[in-house]
């Protein structure tokens, strides 16, 4: 009943709407404002004619056709007023009529035709009890799990599952805290090691820090040919300013790449970035070189050697101009952060070795003399920064 009454409501609103216009007769046309124009243009020709600024004849001809005109707009008005005493009253009740009868008919008809007046009304409590799993939102599921994990903290296959969910919506602290309890939980192996670096990295704005080296490093004690933790590393030496390290690396990974291996195109961008374009057009398999799989872990066992193709082929298809942009907006996060909080000796390293990454030497040295002033009072770590300057030789 509620809402029938509601659909009357609106029905009156909208017949009120096209009744309230009819209320009184229109007004008439403005017709009459055309005649005084032109008896007015008379008497100016009149005064002209009397002052002597226009002869006799031009007097006339001009009277003659401002007469024409006259009488025109003296017919036009006779006819507005016939039509509208003929529309009159008769055409404001015909509006009135269909208001009041064809528009509420109309309208209800289309309900009963389109809607449904027989459904019965649902709390909204009960349509959300009754949506299925698929739909609902992630950040109710992750909820759901980060409930379930408090109160079982040692169930290391939810923090597994949990861990690249928090990487995809860029809650990488999260990421890295869910990759070492899945690590210390289930066990060490290949692919929970170069995760693990992976989730640091992304911490650390894009800057491979000590931590994440080393867990790249006992990725590949795990599995020699694990692509991902080898590519972050030749990584890693490009951003010590390593750059034959790095091209080595790079080599390496493309002598051992598969036929239509996803990550080949990223891979010969980084090479063409370190060692130049000529260097990335000719690398590719070696002759007889044993290739791994990188069809994923159902095909390589639980560490799967290669980053995955979703990833990789994204990132293949940034320009490098893009790619800068990105990494510059990185470096320029974690200055700011630096800013607010410059205890952070790490931090300051990462910064000062990105910097000379891009090129920026001035912006580096610059960078070393507020992490100084920063850490002026914390002499151990002031140490530790200034033997991080010495190696990265931004003063040298």
């Amino acid at each position: 009943m509620t809402l029938w009454f509601l659909f009357a409501l609106m029905t009156a609103a909208a017949v009120l709407a096209v009744l309230w216009p009819l209320r009184s007769r229109p007004a008439p046309a403005a017709a009459g404002s055309d005649l005084a124009v032109y008896r007015d243009q008379l008497e100016e020709i009149d005064r002209d004619h009397a002052a002597g600024t226009i002869g006799a004849a031009e007097a006339e001809a001009a009277r003659v056709e401002v007469s024409r005109r006259l009488l025109a707009a003296a017919d036009a008005a006779e006819a507005v007023k016939k039509t509208a005493r003929a529309v009159g009253l008769g055409g404001r009740r015909i509006t009135a009529l269909a208001a009041l009868i064809v528009l509420p008919l109309c309208a209800g008809g289309l309900y009963v035709l389109l809607g449904s007046p027989d459904l019965p009304g649902q709390p909204l409590a009960e349509r959300r009890e009754e949506q299925p799993q698929q739909n609902r939102s992630l950040a109710s599921l992750v909820a759901q799990v980060e409930a379930h994990l408090e109160q079982n903290p040692e169930d290391g296959r939810g923090w597994e599952v949990l861990a690249p969910v928090y990487m995809r919506v860029g809650r990488y602290e999260d990421a890295v805290k869910a990759r070492r309890n899945a690590l210390r939980i289930l066990g060490a192996n290949a692919e929970r090691e170069a995760d693990y670096g992976e989730a640091l990295m992304s911490a650390a704005n894009g800057i491979i820090t000590a931590d994440a080296r080393a867990s790249f490093d006992r990725a590949l004690k795990q599995d020699a040919s694990h692509v991902r933790a080898k590519f972050y590393l030749g990584i890693a030496a490009e951003q010590d300013g390593q750059r034959d390290a790095a091209a080595s690396i790079f080599r390496e990974i493309l002598a051992r790449a598969p036929a239509g291996a996803p990550y080949v195109a990223f891979v010969r961008t980084a090479l063409a970035r370190v060692a130049g374009p000529d260097a990335a057009a000719t690398a590719g398999p070696a002759p007889g070189a044993p290739a791994p799989s990188a069809a994923g872990p159902s095909a390589a066992g639980p560490s799967a050697p290669g980053p995955s193709a979703e990833d990789m082929a994204a990132a293949a298809q940034m320009s490098e101009g893009d790619r800068g942009e990105m990494i510059r907006g990185m470096v320029a996060r974690l200055a700011e952060r630096l800013k607010s909080d410059g205890s952070d000796p790490d931090g300051w390293l990462r910064l000062l070795r990105a910097y000379m990454v891009l090129g920026d030497r001035d912006k580096a040295r610059a960078a070393a003399g507020d992490a100084r002033r920063a850490l002026t009072n914390e002499p151990d770590k002031l140490r530790r920064l200034e033997d991080g300057v010495k190696q990265l030789g931004i003063e040298g």
